[in-house]
This record gives C-alpha cells, structure tokens and sequence, in this order.
C-alpha cells in the first residue's frame, strides 16, 4: 500500500500507526457511538463492540488489535471486575451466598453438561475436546454491569446473586481449563491440584486480609486525591497478577480487590466518583471497542463447518445460560425484570471465553499427513466462538438494559409515590479549611439518595467591619466546599452572611432555604466544651427545630469500620426519630460499615422492624443506664464512630445524664471520632407536646411515608402504638 503524507511527513496509510490520531479516532467512537445507535434503542455496550468490529482488521481496517489496544482492553476488563466488587452491598452480597451458591451451581453444571454432550454427539469432538468446549459456556464476562451501574440498581439482590454466581462458574471452569490443558499435555498430577489449592487459598486470604489493612492505612495517611486514586489502581492490578501466579485468572484477583477494599471506598465519596468516570469513560470503552476488533463477520462465509459450530455454540450458550437464569429466579422466586437482570449479566461470552479458545487452540495435539496441526480446539470453534461472543454480548445487553430500567423505574416510583420530589435540605456552616471536607463528605453520605437533594453551605463574618482579608479567607472556604461536592456530582449553594450572632444568622438561613439538617463541625485538635454545648443549645439548637448533627472527625470517614449508636429511652417517641435514623441508615448504606445500636428493649423494636425490611450489617444491645454510660469505653474500637443521639430539654427522650457527655467525650473518648445528633421537633418549643398522643403524628405522616422507605414504615409503627 502506497503511503500517503500530510503536512510534516505523517504517515496516514492503514491501518494508522500514528498514536496520536489511534487515540483521538478511538475518544471519537466512545463519544458518538452510542448516541447514534441509541436512536435505534441499541445500547452503548453493543455500540462500542460493533464500532470495533466496523474499525478493526476484520473490517475497515483502521487499525489494528496491537498491544495498546491490548493493554487498555485489560485494564477496561479487570475496571469491570473490580467495580462489581466495590459497588456491591456487602450485607446484601453474605445475605444471598447461598442463592449465588445455587445459581453459581446451575450456570455452571447446565452449560457444561448440554454442551459436551452436544459437541460430542451432534459435532462430532472428542470428550476431552468437548468437555473443554463445554466449560466455555460455563463461564461467563460481567460486560452487563456498567449498564445496570449506571442506571442505579446494582444493589438489587438479582444482581449481587449474579455477581456472587459470576465467581463460582468462572472459577470452576477456568479449573477445569486448567485441568483439559494438563491432561492434553500431560502435566497433571495429584501434585498439580495440590500446588493450585495451596496457592489460591493463600492468594484469597492475603487480598481479603491484607489489602484492608493496608489500604485503612494509607487513607489515614495520605488524603491526597490523586496518591488515594493511584494507590487504589495499583491494589487493582496487584490482585491480578497474584491471581495469575496463584494459577487463575486475573479478572478473580479483580474482583476480590474490589470486595477487599468495598469499605473504605464508600459509594458516595470522591474517589468512588473518580474510579468510576475513569473506568466509564476510558478504560471500559476501550476493552469493549477491543472486543469488537477480534469479531470476524467473514467467518460466516468461510466454510459450512465453521456456520454449524457457531450456530451450536450460540444456542446452546444462549439457552443454557437462560436455563440457569429460569431455575434461579423459580427456585427463589424473583420477579420477571430480576431473571432478565441475572440473564443479561452471565450470558455474555468474551474474557474467560477467549481465553479459553485461546488456550485450547494452541495445544497441538499432532500433525496431519499434509503436515498441518491437530489443535484442541479448531479454526472452526475459534471463528464460532468470536461470533458467539457478538451474538452473546448483544443479546445479553438489551435483557440486562429491559430488566434494569423496568426495576429502576419501580424503585423510583416506590419512592416518590406518584412521582413528587422529597425535599431534604442540608445546610453546613463552616468557618474552618480544615473541617471542610469532612462536613461535606458525612453531609453526602447521610442524605437520601432518591429525594431530591439540596445542599447548602454557610460562612459567617462575625467581624463589625470586614476586612479584605475575612472575605478572601471566606471565599476560600466557601470555594473548597464546592469543589469537594462537585467531585462527587452533587452541586453546593454558597451562601455568606455578615452577622454578629452566628445562631441567628444559621436560623435565618434555615427559615429562608427550609432547611431539615444542620450539620455542624468540630475541628479534631479542640475540645467539646459544656460551654460550648451551652451555647449551640442556647444558640442554633434553640432557635431551629431541623435535625442537628455535631460532627468531630478523629479519621477519615472512609476508614470507619463501626458506628455505635447510643439511643436514650423513649426516642421512638419523639417526631423527629424517623430522620435521624435514615441518616443513620443512609451511612451504612453508603459506607458498608457496620451499625452497633445500644438502647432499650422498646427502641430495639422499632430499629429491628427496620432491620428487617432494610437489612444493614447491624447489631443490637440492649443498654438503659446513662448514668453508667462510661462502660461502653470496653466497647469502642480504634475505628470506632460514636453516635450519640441526643435530646433538646423538656422532650420526651432528654434525661440530665446528657449534660456529662462534653465531659465523656473530652476525657474518655477523645481518640475516636463521634457524631452528636440532635432530632427534628415540630416547633422551636415543644415543651408542652404531648408525645404519647399517637395523634399528633398525623399532620407528619405523609411526609414521613414520602420521605422514605424507613419513615413509611416508623410512620406506621407510629399510629399502630
């Protein structure tokens, strides 16, 4: 091919060897793939793949599968993996173990059972060519789970169940890979399965022990965002290169480097937003565009044999894999949209499928008369497979794209009842750099994700005379808060006042923006005084009835494992027990830390109600002696956070061992971080409510069934008592 110059001698011959222009055509088909093929209700997913198809050599020929292309497309596999591990609820993930044990059982024992019998009896293969064969339709590639990510249900059970699935199948076929490739060349042996077992298990316990340990670590250490994004890919990768030394393959390693550092990477934190544009917008396109660079559409038209063992293969692929979807969703009784959940995400063939094939067609297993190899796997299965792999990832992304947006659909509409807007404002005051970003990340990890969400933050100029430099250092602060909302897509209201009383001017801000929190900081080098108590009471505590938060952070939120919640007598009692407690609720859910109640017997009842129709990694203590309150000291952890649910004076639930808490905190607990809250009343006087009246109730029943799934159901409970 002749070569075709521009301007400086740039060779613009195909395919393009140019880096430059590779990358930009490549940023070019990740951005307007999907908006054309969206018009024809084709998702991104299939988009990219056809974009690589239409590119690569097999096509147009603008560049080839080299080992860039290579090198991106892995990083954009194990991205996947990994985010599966990391966005899961971790409660929710143990809760189904033994549904995704099922389900792992039945996507693995049907495909491989109809698909070596198929290969052996209607192709014509040897059982061990066979039995490899059916392994490939074992396995499966999360190639799905952006998709369902991005429209917000990875959290449903069906797909923890899929992921947890995803796990046992690939890993039971990459063994038994491992197995067919020993046999065809002779290496296997009791001391092959001996040295597998023992590497793997100390591969699985080092990342699910150490990781942790030292990624807790180095969040203390270094809050920088860019060492804490680097620090984390390198984890990632890590992982995967001790999966493949430990003999599996490294998407494994991935995906428990997710699960390993699931906690200290809360869904709602910067860096979560970091590693998630990151992974979206380059690395997974790039592995998807990749996939379709290996499609061959020729491969059809290549010889009938090859037509037949794709055809085989991509029915067979297909319905085995529907099968095993079927048997769980009957077995445990899931809806028709969580079957298409579970469907879309394992019938997608790509990484393990290829690799498998791969494998298989580089065993040689002899020579024919004319001197051409007898491979495991032939050119046949190889074209077969690259075309189920299309067909596969099709298929699955409209039922994963069907199932999640009809469930995205019924959550929302199960939130918002005939879909009105929640109002939940949060204000944060703050006159201090350093507590800034610790405000604003406990502020976004409390509030609710499917209300309509504002918040607001607030400076205050106590000065009579303002200085150029107050307003600078103002500005600064107001500056930095936006910019740490804004690195988690949530956009922040600045707001500056000049006002002598800072209580007044937080109250004002609180009638004019109908704020319902306040949350509150307290630099970690200073103390929580009884005269400082005495003034946010006297102060913005008296003068607003909005739930009040007063936040110390000893450490970084991210590295929290527990959160003992100490709960006065009779706060279930009090109006504004059902929003304190979704904030609560919405910490576990957002950080997968665990929640450690202490209360009587009457508040557990409520809390366990919630429980059940919420699960949280949670426990319950029964505990009714304030006056004894230093023996919860025994309790608390190093990475323990005390939350401390108090009361304003006169309400039900106040009792005058309250008043000992800046003492406590000060002397005893002063190494760990703590939260005091304090909870929304009717009025800023609510002295003489009658709180046992289940009546009074009634004007805020509606809200509270609006609010959330946790105020429905205390809202009930409320009039039921």
């Amino acid at each position: 091919m002749s070569e075709i110059l521009l301007i400086g001698g740039l060779d613009l011959s195909l395919p393009l060897k140019n880096p430059v222009l590779i990358f930009a055509l490549i940023l070019f088909i990740i951005l307007f793939a999907p908006i054309l093929l969206n018009k024809f209700k084709i998702p991104h997913l299939i988009g990219l793949i056809i974009a690589g198809a239409v590119i690569g050599p097999n096509g147009l020929n603008l560049m080839l599968r080299d080992s860039s292309i290579v090198l991106f497309g892995t990083v954009g596999l194990l991205y996947i993996m990994f985010l599966a591990g990391l966005e899961i609820d971790l409660a929710d993930f143990k809760k189904n173990s033994g549904r995704s044990i099922v389900f792992g059982l039945y996507t693995f024992i049907i495909p491989i059972t109809v698909g070596s019998v198929g290969a052996h009896y209607l192709l014509g293969f040897t059982w061990i060519t066979s039995i490899l064969l059916g392994s490939m339709f074992s396995s499966h590639t999360l190639i799905a789970y952006p998709l369902i990510s991005k429209l917000g249900v990875a959290k449903n059970r069906a797909v923890s169940v899929a992921i947890g699935g995803t796990m046992i199948t690939d890993t039971l076929a990459l063994l038994v890979l491992a197995a067919i490739a020993g046999i065809a060349t002779g290496e296997i042996g009791d001391e092959f399965w001996f040295k597998l077992s023992v590497s793997v298990l100390l591969f699985g316990l080092f990342v699910v022990i150490v990781f942790p340990i030292v990624g807790r670590w180095f969040f203390k250490k270094y809050s920088d965002n860019i060492s804490q994004y680097i620090f984390v890919l390198g984890m990632v990768f890590l992982a995967a290169f001790l999966s493949e030394v430990a003999g599996i393959e490294a998407i494994i390693g991935a995906f428990l480097a997710g699960l390993a550092l699931n906690r200290l990477i809360p869904l709602t934190s910067p860096l979560m937003n970091r590693i998630q544009f990151v992974g979206n917008a380059l690395f997974i396109p790039f592995f998807l565009i990749g996939v379709g660079m290996i499609v061959d559409f020729r491969a059809f038209f290549k010889d009938f044999d090859t037509i037949i063992v794709a055809i085989f293969m991509i029915v067979t692929a297909t319905i085995t894999k529907f099968s095993a979807a079927w048997l769980t969703q009957k077995t445990f009784k899931f809806t028709v949209d969580e079957r298409r959940l579970i469907f879309g995400l394992s019938n997608a063939q790509a990484a393990a499928t290829l690799a498998a094939v791969l494998i298989g067609y580089n065993i040689i297993l002899g020579q024919t008369a004319t001197g051409e190899p007898i491979r495991l796997l032939g050119d046949s299965v190889l074209n077969g497979t690259i075309l189920m792999i299309l067909i596969t990832c099709t298929i699955a992304s409209f039922s994963a794209q069907k199932g999640a947006s009809n469930i995205a659909v019924e959550e929302a509409a199960s939130f918002t009842g005939e879909g009105e807007s929640i109002e939940e404002n949060i204000l944060i005051p703050i006159n201090n750099l350093i507590t800034v970003e610790e405000l604003i990340n406990l502020s976004i990890t409390i509030k609710s994700k499917n209300n309509k969400n504002e918040l607001f933050v607030l400076n205050v100029i106590t000065e009579s005379s303002p200085n150029e430099g107050s307003a600078k250092h103002a500005e600064k602060i107001l500056e930095k808060a936006a910019v740490t909302a804004s690195a988690t897509d949530n956009y922040l209201h600045k707001l500056q006042r000049y006002e002598l009383n800072v209580a007044q001017s937080i109250s004002d801000v609180v009638s004019e923006y109908n704020i319902t929190d306040i949350v509150l900081g307290i630099h970690h080098q200073s103390n929580l005084s009884d005269n400082f108590l005495g003034k946010m009471t006297k102060g913005v505590l008296s003068k607003s009835r909005a739930t009040t938060l007063i936040y110390k952070a000893q450490q970084p939120l991210e590295t929290l494992k527990r959160h003992l919640i100490v709960i006065p007598e009779k706060a279930e009692k009090e109006i504004g027990f059902p929003f304190w407690l979704i904030k609560v609720w919405n910490i576990a859910r957002n950080t997968g830390d665990k929640l450690v109640f202490y209360c009587c017997e009457d508040t557990l009842e409520f809390i366990r109600e919630i429980h059940r129709n919420h699960p949280v990694d949670a426990s319950f203590n029964i505990f009714n002696d304030w006056k004894n309150f230093l023996s919860l000291i025994n309790e608390l952890r190093e990475d323990d956070n005390l939350i401390i649910v108090m009361s304003r004076k006169h309400n039900v639930s106040y009792n005058s061992n309250m008043t000992d808490i800046p003492a406590y905190l000060n002397n005893e607990f002063s190494t760990n971080s703590f939260i005091l809250i304090y909870p929304l009343q009717l009025s800023v006087n609510d002295e003489n409510t009658d709180y046992l009246n289940p009546s009074i109730f009634e004007p805020m029943r509606g809200n509270l069934e609006k609010l959330d799934d946790i105020g429905k159901t205390i809202s009930k409970l409320f009039v039921k008592k």
